[in-house]
């Protein structure tokens, strides 16, 4: 018997490697170096059960006597070259064959010798406490091997009662829904084809009540673009697991001798202080990786709800005369610019440009958008084409569906925004698509592509298979090809708003669209939640109309700009219209994003836990605000706080609000930055708001937190924004 001892940043991973079999002791709080032996953990057998103690292998399995989710799933067939004759075994029993450990990364080797399978399990523990789990089958046998499941999963300590996952529609992603943990399984299933708009970004499992900085929590993040299941499984005997594994259609992965199958990554945090930890070590992982965003987030115009399909050189020539006043950085035409596009029923597929529209191809209007000194980037959904197309009419076979497309008069699935979906499986397909998007980039100074997918892959096949898996590696080497082509290339993924959100797209992509709703009262709780595992850096974020095109309510800017500021921050709407005092607003909320911006995306994300439900306190803190306290820059902020009033509250006054997580023996300025005055009456409902907002308040760390300062009482659906200085003098 061994142990392997994984420790990282207050996190522990202890696997014991028996003779029979391999399995995880504990994940969540760092033990400390020394460990006792680990056959003190040999549990009880109780009264009619198995005669000796039931296992939880790295791959539950039924030969272990666990009577929870199998982790692999699959039967051996008696020939290689059909999925149709008998089969010759079905259930793996997995022993221990090699391991090793470097570092923080542990690979584990099991074999069934019986079934001729070999599982590699690799375990990595990233700076940050983030764990990072993958899987990999091999059919070590002389025939097929016919895989249905290959799970991760990982044990919840005995605290973990409550569950919390995310759900969500259309302009209303990544809601919270809890519920009690039950004996059974929870399973959130995904079968969209993309990783769909109701997808639980993260599941979680902590302590009853767990919030924002309290409790404990273990949570689990499955890095995947396509159909997946996520689950949390309590079992008779008292323990639990949370894991998830990729939804494979019938018969769509068919190991033959030699070949193998991985696992898309399992990324899994541990929290004794809340979802605040939970997201510091996924922030900490992407913001180590070599292909994170290291340049400052520009701001950006996005022009779709400006001029929606109504393409015309004049008016966007106008538009960029606007955002260059204004500070923009990046100019992005949307939707239209393509031949026979002039509304969402045909077109998609012809990647050429509009010689109607655009007589001179698009190179007078990135004129007028680079000589301003912003960069340009277009819209483009390579992934999808509309049967009105000269695309779809010359390779009609090229279309994803449920029966082979050989024969032209095969059904179709159903429309979905007059759409269909393009079988990138088929190589010419594939090559058709990557020479379009090479061409465009190679012949304009294009820095940005903004990926739209704008349907579910429902009825997904490729020559009557199903294709799901093929499809989405697919497009992840479209994407890795192009980026490696276009070095400097920044794309961003939308789907039909926040559909593909996942750490599998985010690996090719330097931002995802969260929601296709701008309503700045919905964006609050969509980025809030979006946050909890992708950093702001990496979420686009925009300030929309006063009255918003998806949910009809209006906001003062003040609000829409403050629900924009914690993100890749961005404007939406025909800025022309914007004069006068609003145009001086929103360009000081532009200067205000670019100010902070890299607090903003670096710094560590708070969440205030705040009594009151009619209010929401969220800010950042520099990861060292004795670096703000040094720094020569007046204008050096050790945090930035967004205190925002969702609906009117039973309360006459907020009264004392705490601003937590700074360092409790600094001293502090306090004061506020947007919006700069309430003239007007707006924000704040009473005519004299506490007197430190005037001039600032002065105290420590430790009494922001624990004491707080008193706050103006906010109109429902209005904001501000708190600066907080570090000063010099006092103790490190």
């Amino acid at each position: 018997m061994s142990s392997i001892h994984l420790r990282h940043d207050a996190v522990s991973l202890f696997i014991e490697v028996g003779h029979h079999s391999v399995q995880i002791l504990h994940w969540g709080a760092d033990l400390g170096p020394q460990l006792p032996d680990p056959a003190i953990l040999i549990d009880a057998v109780p009264h009619s059960a198995f005669d000796s103690p039931v296992a939880l292998g790295l791959v539950p399995q039924a030969s272990d006597g666990w009577r929870g989710r199998p982790g692999l799933r699959g039967h051996r067939l008696a020939n290689a070259n059909s999925g149709g004759e008998s089969a010759l075994g079905f259930s793996p029993r997995f022993r221990p064959h090699t391991w090793s450990v470097e570092g923080t990364t542990a690979r584990i080797e099991q074999v069934d010798e019986d079934l001729a399978l070999t599982v590699v399990s690799t375990f990595e523990l990233h700076a940050g406490g983030l764990l990072e789990v993958r899987h990999e089958v091999h059919n070590r046998g002389g025939t097929t091997f016919a895989l249905d499941e290959l799970a991760t999963s990982l044990p919840v300590g005995p605290a973990g009662t409550q569950i919390l996952d995310l759900t969500g529609r259309w302009c209303r992603e990544r809601h919270p829904q809890r519920s009690p943990l039950r004996q059974g399984t929870w399973v959130r299933s995904g079968r969209h084809g993309r990783t769909g708009h109701d997808s639980s970004l993260l599941m979680a499992v902590g302590t009853p009540g767990f919030g924002n900085r309290t409790g404990s929590v273990w949570a689990g993040h499955f890095a995947w673009s396509g159909d997946h299941e996520q689950f949390v499984d309590h079992s008779p005997d008292g323990r639990t697991i949370m894991g998830a594994s990729e939804l494979l259609g019938s018969g769509e992965i068919l190991l033959a001798p030699g070949r193998s199958y991985a696992t898309p990554p399992y990324f899994a945090a541990y929290s004794s202080q809340g979802l605040d930890g939970i997201s510091a070590a996924f922030y900490a992982w992407f913001r180590a990786r070599a292909s994170h965003p290291t340049t400052p987030r520009p701001v950006v115009l996005n022009v779709w709800e400006a001029v929606y399909f109504n393409h015309d050189l004049g008016v966007l020539t106008e538009l960029a005369e606007s955002a260059a006043d204004l500070g923009v950085e990046r100019f992005v035409l949307d939707d239209g610019w393509f031949r026979h596009r002039r509304n969402d029923h045909a077109g998609l597929g012809d990647w050429y440009v509009d010689e109607g529209l655009w007589p001179d191809g698009l190179h007078p209007l990135i004129t007028a958008v680079t000589s301003r000194g912003m960069q340009f980037g277009l819209w483009v959904e390579p992934e999808m084409v509309n049967v009105d197309s000269d695309l779809a009419r010359a390779h009609p076979d090229w279309i994803c569906g449920p029966i082979s497309r050989d024969n032209t008069g095969s059904r179709l699935p159903l429309d979905w925004r007059h759409q269909q979906v393009l079988d990138l499986v088929n190589p010419d397909a594939w090559d058709y698509v990557y020479a379009r998007l090479d061409a465009l980039l190679q012949e304009y100074p294009i820095s940005y592509l903004k990926w739209d997918q704008n349907r579910d892959l429902t009825e997904m096949g490729h020559d009557g298979e199903p294709s799901v898996h093929r499809q989405t590696l697919a497009a992840y080497r479209l994407l890795d090809a192009l980026k490696a082509a276009h070095p400097g290339l920044e794309i961003e993924s939308c789907s039909s708003g926040g559909a593909r959100v996942d750490l599998g797209i985010l690996e090719r992509t330097a931002r995802i669209w969260a929601s296709d709703c701008n309503d700045a009262l919905e964006r609050l709780t969509i980025s809030r939640w979006t946050g909890i595992v992708v950093p702001p850096e990496l979420v686009g974020s925009h300030i929309g109309p006063a009255t918003s095109h998806t949910t009809g309510r209006t906001h003062d800017l003040s609000f829409r700009a403050v629900t924009a500021l914690f993100g890749h921050f961005g404007l939406e709407w025909d800025i022309r219209e914007v004069t006068g005092a609003d145009r001086t607003e929103l360009r000081g909320a532009i200067s205000l994003y670019k100010k902070h911006r890299q607090l903003i995306h670096t710094g560590q994300m708070v969440r205030a836990d705040v009594p009151d439900a009619s209010l929401m306190l969220h800010g950042v803190l520099a990861r060292n605000d004795l670096a703000a306290m040094r720094s020569k820059s007046p204008d050096a902020a050790a945090a930035l706080f967004v205190l925002a009033a969702l609906t009117t509250s039973p309360r006459e006054q907020p009264g004392r609000v705490a601003l937590p997580g700074l360092n409790p023996e600094s001293m502090y300025r306090v004061t506020l930055a947007f919006p700069e005055s309430d003239a007007g009456g707006a924000t704040f409902i009473q005519a004299c708001p506490p007197p430190w907002l005037e001039g600032g308040a002065l105290a420590t760390g430790k009494f922001l937190a624990e004491v707080g300062l008193p706050m103006p009482v906010l109109n429902p659906e209005h904001a501000i924004v708190l600066e907080v200085f570090a000063l010099e003098g006092v103790r490190e």
